[in-house]
């Protein structure tokens, strides 16, 4: 049984329908013919992740997500940390709901885990394609 945790760092967020978030990332995996063993929601403040984006990749930007791929095989293993003000912003420039554009970003790490990038324009197009896969899923 695949292990999902969320936690929340020098943030007040809490996830709702945590049950319901974890069928939908199995359901995802599922999809792609991967195996969900053990991942953790970090879901954080800019400041946070700021930090660790500096310390970890060298870049001082601003970032939604982080992601740190422990995986073997076809085990999917990692943390995914997750700005929450930066979901906020991202929705409102978007017009787009929060709940939305966060299942948007907890897809989308978990994308990368499967090998899917977003660095090049066609990386990118992929990747959007396959997040709204993802989100298609959500019943």
């Amino acid at each position: 049984m695949a292990e999902v945790l969320f936690y929340s760092v020098k943030t007040q967020f809490k996830l709702t329908n945590k049950r319901k978030v974890i069928k939908w990332l199995v359901l995802i995996c599922d999809q792609e013919s991967q195996e969900l063993e053990s991942l953790h929601y970090i879901f954080c403040s800019d400041a946070f992740l700021g930090e660790l984006n500096k310390k970890y990749l060298h870049h001082s930007t601003l970032t939604d997500i982080l992601s740190f791929d422990y995986s073997t095989s076809h085990k999917l293993v990692g943390e995914i940390y997750i700005s929450i003000p930066r979901v906020m912003e991202n929705a409102r420039i978007y017009k787009q709901p929060f709940d939305s554009e966060l299942r948007r970003v907890l897809s989308h790490g978990l994308l990368h885990f499967m090998g899917y990038r977003d660095k090049t324009k066609t990386q990118k197009a992929q990747m959007r394609m396959k997040e709204e896969a993802c989100l298609s899923l959500w019943k």
